[in-house]
């Protein structure tokens, strides 16, 4: 059946008569319609319109090795013809999910090298919280039930989820935050600094975690669970020091580390995995996005032999989907991996892509009166929105100036994301030179408009 023929406004009219957006107040659409994407290649989207705009997000942070590739589009056709879909229960499995598992194995780090398959990250952290209270029951340390995130860390958006999280929207909503969760700062220098240096601004976040722990009882801490680089919390990429002494508490307190590699996994900082970069040894690890590229839904958990010596004395885990192990989605990922490794393209994001990125927009805005910080690492960017350089100081958040900066770059032809009082961006691995320099053209002239726009100029 073909796509039937709709001009924008008719289709725009239908989503917004039918279909409840992820994270958007409905009111938004009194007055817009929404961006209706009809195709993509590379690096761009093309809307419907015929509009063709620069993907500064690569989707929602996973399509890491660009849209329209023939090598995933292949895998996929090959593998429905041949089994397109069997579940792992019952004791079952298929060669895609087998063969992705001994892919992975030799990529994770830490001899993480056993699997759990899911849908999404959220699903993957949801089986963490499940895998790890399971771990501790096993191990007779039934009371080891608390997790400790982060204030604004993303996890997800599962009940559970949301309760590792450290968003307070998404709390308040449905009162969402469950018991056994707690939360400890985020590691954001610029915005919790003070007068203290990075380096020491990093051990006093990760000195919180210890805190905490004392606080609750380490008899009483299951784990905790942090993204290398907070990502939808705003691009937070914490000092050098911030890891190795997080990591030192948890060793010395008996903590299991967890490490989300739903956005920094698969190249997006210049390794396969972010835990490389900061030197983290996690114990569990999710994955997501960029496993498939965003191609098709697939997820996992990876673990080592000390989490799977419990599970192979705690009888059955209780705990499944049923589109786990998928053998399409596992036939992509395949792919996927496959085409990063043959285009080399951890390498490239490590030694060129990633510096020009930092660079460029550095450049292009770092002296904005409205930029007080750009921040991030590999191929993800921050951009802080002050309304006074000097102190610090940010809009009041009624005058949600990041998303008018967003509009801006939209209708300049880039697509970015507002966090707060921050502008976001990260773009595909495979993006050039010439689309980096356009990406900073656009959000240099959105600034400036916004600036106009908000009477700061």
């Amino acid at each position: 059946m073909s796509r039937p023929e709709r001009k924008t406004k008719e289709w725009q009219a239908l989503d917004v008569a039918h279909h409840l957006h992820p994270f958007t107040d409905p009111k938004y659409f009194d007055t817009k319609g929404p961006l209706v994407v009809t195709q993509a290649q590379g690096s761009h989207v093309w809307d419907s319109d015929g509009r063709k705009i620069l993907d500064g997000m690569a989707g929602l942070w996973c399509v890491n090795v660009g849209y329209g590739r023939q090598e995933l589009i292949e895998a996929s056709h090959r593998q429905m013809q041949e089994l397109a879909y069997y579940n792992v229960f019952f004791q079952s499995a298929t060669p895609p999910q087998i063969e992705l598992s001994r892919v992975l194995a030799e990529l994770t780090p830490g001899g993480l090298n056993h699997f759990f398959f899911t849908n999404s990250g959220s699903e993957a952290n949801d089986t963490i919280i499940r895998m790890v209270r399971h771990y501790w029951e096993v191990e007779g340390k039934p009371s080891k039930q608390i997790f400790i995130g982060r204030t604004l860390g993303y996890h997800g958006s599962t009940l559970a989820a949301t309760s590792l999280g450290g968003m307070s929207a998404m709390h308040a909503m449905g009162k969402s935050l469950l018991p056994g969760f707690d939360h400890i700062m985020h590691p954001h220098w610029y915005a919790n600094g003070a007068d203290l240096t990075p380096e020491e601004f990093g051990l006093r976040a990760a000195r919180a975690l210890e805190d905490k722990i004392l606080a609750l009882g380490a008899d009483n801490v299951a784990a905790f669970v942090g993204e290398p680089v907070q990502g939808a919390g705003g691009v937070i990429d914490p000092p050098a020091t911030y890891w190795p002494e997080v990591q030192r508490i948890c060793r010395k307190y008996d903590v299991l580390l967890v490490a989300d590699e739903v956005i920094c996994g698969f190249g997006r900082l210049g390794h396969w995995f972010g835990s490389e970069a900061y030197g983290i040894e996690p114990d569990l690890m999710p994955m997501a996005k960029g496993l498939s590229s965003g191609y098709l839904p697939i997820a996992a958990v990876a673990y080592g032999d000390r989490v799977q010596r419990a599970m192979q004395r705690g009888g059955v885990f209780s705990h499944g989907y049923t589109y786990s192990g998928h053998p399409v989605s596992c036939a992509v990922a395949l792919a996927n991996i496959q085409l990063i490794k043959d285009e080399g393209l951890i390498d490239r994001v490590h030694d060129d892509t990633a510096p020009y990125f930092r660079k460029r927009l550095y450049d292009a805005v770092a002296d904005h009166p409205l930029v007080g910080e750009v921040r991030g690492a590999g191929l993800l960017a921050g951009i802080q929105l002050v309304q006074d350089k000097a102190t610090r100081a940010l809009f009041p958040a009624e005058d949600n100036v990041a998303m008018k900066c967003r509009d801006h770059c939209l209708d300049g032809g880039l697509i970015m994301r507002a966090v707060g009082q921050s502008m976001v961006a990260s773009p595909p691995l495979i993006i050039s030179h010439e689309e980096i320099d356009r990406m900073a053209a656009i959000l240099k002239e959105s600034l400036d408009r916004t600036a106009a726009e908000t009477g700061a100029a």
